[in-house]
């Protein structure tokens, strides 16, 4: 099956790259998988959309779903979970606690990471554990 973004990258590429990256490309990957999943499950209009939207993807509720799979995560899994949570970002948003960003991150890190090797089995299995 022909991708639609294609990944380029090859896997040995995609290791080298700063934890933040990975966490640039799953902040997009979980965002669009959290949308889709309020598309095909509600019929709110785009504002509740929004909304609802905002309960998975801000930092807090990242955190709080890293923790809640953390155990099931393949030792390469955590690993990557520990480079994107030591990450130095400089970036903090107001509205989030520093630990809640850094472990949000660590979590998006995942899912880049996920992506951009084309683990996507794996990257399926951990975003159904999200619901």
């Amino acid at each position: 099956m022909q991708e639609i973004i294609p990944r380029e990258k090859k896997i040995e590429e995609v290791k080298l790259m700063p934890p933040l990256v990975w966490a640039y490309i799953g902040d997009c990957v979980y965002e669009l998988f959290i949308r889709m999943q309020l598309v095909n499950h509600t019929k709110l209009n785009p504002h509740k959309l929004h909304i609802e939207a905002i309960k998975y993807v801000k930092a807090k509720a990242q955190a709080e779903t890293l923790a809640k799979i953390y155990d099931e995560l393949t030792e390469e899994e955590k690993d990557i979970v520990r480079r994107g949570r030591n990450a130095e970002n400089h970036h903090l948003p107001r509205n989030a606690e520093a630990t809640d960003y850094r472990y949000a991150t660590a979590f998006e890190a995942l899912i880049g990471y996920l992506y951009l090797t084309k683990k996507d089995e794996r990257l399926k299995e951990v975003l159904e554990k999200v619901r």
